[in-house]
C-alpha cells in the first residue's frame, strides 16, 4: 500500500469561448503552457461536464425543438439530402461528433442528422443544405436561431472570450447578437459557449 497518493482534480483558468480557425493553434498554445494536462468542459449548474455529455445536451435542444416546430422538421428533410457547416466535406462525419475534419469544429450539422433520426426521421430532400450562414436558407437551424431548452442553466456572466476576434477594437459577441435580432433569448451557442471552461489538471 503507498504511503501517499497523488490526488488529480481540475482547476479552471478560464472560459475560452469561441475559437472559431484558431482552435489548432490554441491547443498548440494549450499543450506548451499547460504541460501537466489540460481539457475543455462546460459548466453544468454545480456540476462540470466533460464533451459528451455537454454534446448531448447540446442535441436534446435540437430534438426538442425539431419535434415541437413540425414544419421546420418537414421542411428541413423533404429539401435536404444532408447538411453541412463549415464545408459540404462535413458529411463524411455522420453521426459522429469525434469526426473534425475541418479547422473549425462543426457539431450542430451532426446534432441535426441525430436529432432528425431520433424524431423518427430521415432526409429524403435532394441537396445539400447549408445550416450555418445568417441569410442562407438553412441559417433557421444555426444554433444562434435555436432557442435552448434549458435556459436557467445557461452562465451569464460578462468573463466570456472570443479567440476569433480579440483583435477587433468594437468586438461584440456575435451569437447573443445574432439571437437577439431572431428574437431569440437563450440561444444553443450560448449555451455552448458561455458554459465552456479551459482547465488545467492540478495534483494534490
Amino acid at each position: 500500500m503507498p504511503e501517499s497518493v497523488i490526488k488529480i482534480s481540475w482547476e479552471t483558468v478560464e472560459r475560452p469561448g469561441y475559437f472559431g480557425k484558431k482552435r489548432d493553434e490554441l491547443e498548440d498554445f494549450w499543450n506548451f503552457n499547460y504541460p501537466q494536462g489540460w481539457r475543455i468542459a462546460w459548466q453544468w449548474g454545480e456540476q462540470v461536464l466533460t464533451r459528451p455529455l455537454a454534446l448531448q445536451i447540446y442535441e436534446d435542444a435540437y430534438f426538442e425543438f425539431l419535434k415541437n416546430n413540425p414544419e421546420i422538421l418537414n421542411w428541413i428533410t423533404s429539401t435536404a439530402s444532408d447538411v453541412y457547416d463549415t464545408s459540404p466535406s462535413n458529411v463524411k462525419s455522420g453521426l459522429n461528433y469525434d469526426e473534425q475534419e475541418t479547422p473549425n469544429n462543426h457539431f450542430h450539422d451532426i446534432a441535426i442528422r441525430r436529432a432528425v433520426l431520433r424524431n423518427g426521421r430521415k432526409f429524403l430532400g435532394d441537396r445539400l443544405v447549408e445550416v450555418r450562414k445568417p441569410g442562407t436558407e438553412g441559417a433557421r437551424l444555426s444554433p444562434y436561431s435555436i432557442p435552448f431548452h434549458l435556459p436557467n442553466l445557461i452562465y451569464q456572466g460578462e468573463d466570456i472570450k472570443d479567440y476569433n476576434y480579440l483583435k477587433v477594437s468594437n468586438h461584440r459577441i456575435w451569437w447573443k447578437t445574432l439571437g437577439r435580432e431572431r428574437g431569440i433569448e437563450h440561444t444553443v451557442e450560448e449555451f455552448y459557449q458561455h458554459n465552456k471552461l479551459l482547465q488545467k489538471m492540478a495534483f494534490g
